[in-house]
């Protein structure tokens, strides 16, 4: 089969995101309140993006949200 097959196949680039914070338990031990809001705030800044570029959520942990585009 030749790159111009009549048959047409629809290609998708995958992006994994994984994001893991350094420190998580030590800092919701120390500043529980803060640490939180500040996860908060990023997750607010990142996960729109998922789905500007047609991404989805594919699975959340306590800390952080896994996506897919």
């Amino acid at each position: 089969m030749d790159d111009e097959s009549s048959t047409s196949m629809k290609r998708r680039l995958a992006a994994i995101l994984a994001a893991d914070i350094a420190g998580y338990s030590r800092l919701m031990g120390e500043d529980e309140a803060g640490t939180v809001r500040d996860l908060k705030g990023h997750q607010a800044a990142v996960l729109p993006l998922v789905g500007r570029y047609g991404g989805r959520i594919k699975r959340a942990t306590a800390s952080w949200p896994s996506s897919r585009a």
